[in-house]
C-alpha cells in the first residue's frame, strides 16, 4: 500500500509525538515499510540545539531509541532552515519528495482561534503535499 512513511519531529515538544509515532509504527509494521524522522531546525543556536550538527545528533539519537522501543529500523533526516517557522511546511514537503515518501503521519494540537485565520502548518502540509497525510491529534 505504502513504500515509506515519514514522521516530522520537532524535539522542542517530543512528549507530544506519541500518538503519531504509535500510528506510524503500527502501520510500519503492519505494511512492511521503513520510517523516516524529519526534523527542521535554525542554523543559530535554539532551545534543542546550538548548532544544526548538535541538532542532527539529537534527532538521530531520538530515531535510535524509538528504533529500539519499536522493534524497528527508523532513518532521520535533519534539514537546516533559515526561519524555521516560516519555511517548515515548504521544507517537509521538500523532505518528503527527497525521501521518497508516500505517506505523512504528522501531529498536531487541537485547533484554536489561530487556525480560523491562519493554516496549521499539518493543514498546509495535508494540502500541498501530493502524498497522503495522517493527520494525529
Amino acid at each position: 500500500m505504502y513504500n515509506k512513511i515519514m514522521v516530522p519531529v520537532d524535539l522542542a515538544h517530543i512528549e507530544k509525538l506519541g500518538k503519531a509515532i504509535n500510528t506510524a509504527t503500527d502501520l510500519a509494521k503492519l505494511y512492511g515499510i521503513p520510517i523516516c524522522f524529519v526534523g527542521v531546525t535554525a542554523g543559530t543556536p535554539s532551545e534543542v540545539a546550538h548548532t544544526p550538527e548538535e541538532f542532527g545528533e539529537k534527532l538521530e539519537r531520538f530515531g535510535a531509541e524509538q528504533s529500539k522501543s519499536h522493534g524497528l529500523e527508523i532513518d532521520t533526516a535533519a534539514y537546516q532552515s533559515h526561519d524555521p517557522a516560516v519555511d517548515l511546511d515548504k521544507k517537509l514537503i521538500s523532505a518528503a519528495r527527497e525521501k521518497q515518501a508516500d505517506l505523512i503521519v504528522m501531529a498536531s494540537h487541537v485547533p484554536g482561534l489561530r487556525e480560523h485565520i491562519f493554516a496549521s502548518h499539518a493543514g498546509t502540509v495535508a494540502a500541498h503535499a501530493g502524498v497522503s497525510v495522517f493527520v494525529i491529534r
